[in-house]
């Protein structure tokens, strides 16, 4: 089953990381490690989606406020994303994100409720590569279809280890092999700030430095794969190169070079990476129904 924003237009990018994050029974405490290790200066938005009971009032972001060193909001509609800031899901609301802006919409009575699997899958369609998923505690298998979604579109994918209250919930997206590191609250939180950094290693100074590597890793692709990425959006074309270095656990450059020159199977991960199959064409069915 998929989930498609499929009633909404082409959406724009945005420039800096949107953290999703989900959890069900056992969620707060989870919640609360997870949010007491962000620090002030991350320049990614965090977005927390928890199943909770519609007919009582959250106390979520009341409660996650005592923790948290930067501003939190309780989600209102059309409310836009920022850097350094976190936003949570109210009771009885639906989430999706489109165009840097975050969507309400009212939960459907008596139906299983899928809002963290939703709003993946909506982060993930319009934020491609800067969507992060991490699902925490919580029972049952929401979560799994979203963070699939996440990965497909070159997004990074996170669950919380066994030291979940609840384990089911996050158990079911490593059994799906949809997560990319299984992790505690705490270390989820240090490798997202680790990742951000290294997809942004390309600041000016450092582009001069490495515009030599990067050929050269262009090179390799167009030798073991006959297509030529010289021309695609290199920022994308970088992200994607980064995202492959922090998986393979590379900080450094050159480093990442050595490896894709000695393993076939370096470069065919990055080559899948580059062209994840996505598309955004007839993607508003209803003007091409007959």
């Amino acid at each position: 089953m998929d989930f498609h924003t499929d009633n909404l237009p082409k959406a724009t990018r945005q420039d800096f990381p949107i953290v999703g994050i989900g959890a069900s029974a056992g969620g707060l405490e989870a919640f609360t490690k997870f949010i007491d290790a962000i620090p002030a200066n991350s320049e990614m938005a965090f977005v927390i989606v928890q199943h909770l009971h519609p007919m009582h009032d959250s106390m979520l972001t009341e409660l996650l406020s005592r923790v948290a060193k930067i501003p939190i909001n309780e989600i209102t509609d059309d409310i836009h994303l920022a850097p350094n800031n976190i936003y949570v899901i109210p009771e009885n609301k639906m989430l999706t994100s489109f165009d840097g802006v975050l969507k309400l919409s009212p939960r459907e009575k008596d139906t299983k409720n899928q809002a963290i699997d939703i709003f993946f899958t909506s982060l993930a369609e319009v934020h491609l590569d800067l969507a992060y998923g991490v699902l925490l505690s919580g029972n049952g298998s929401d979560g799994t279809i979203g963070l699939r979604a996440i990965k497909k579109h070159g997004g990074t994918t996170f669950a919380q280890d066994i030291d979940a209250l609840f384990n089911e919930m996050p158990q079911s997206a490593v059994n799906a092999g949809v997560v990319d590191y299984v992790m505690s609250p705490l270390k989820i939180v240090e490798k997202l700030i680790t990742i951000s950094k290294l997809k942004y290693i390309n600041s000016e100074e450092d582009e001069s430095n490495d515009e030599l590597v990067y050929h050269e890793i262009i090179k390799i692709l167009q030798q073991q794969s006959g297509v030529d990425f010289t021309y695609y959006k290199q920022t994308t074309i970088r992200r994607r190169i980064a995202r492959r270095m922090a998986l393979s656990k590379i900080a450094n450059l050159k480093d990442y070079l050595k490896v894709l020159r000695g393993d076939k199977l370096a470069s065919e991960d990055l080559f899948n990476d580059m062209l994840i199959p996505v598309t955004e064409f007839f993607r508003i069915v209803k003007y091409f129904k007959l």
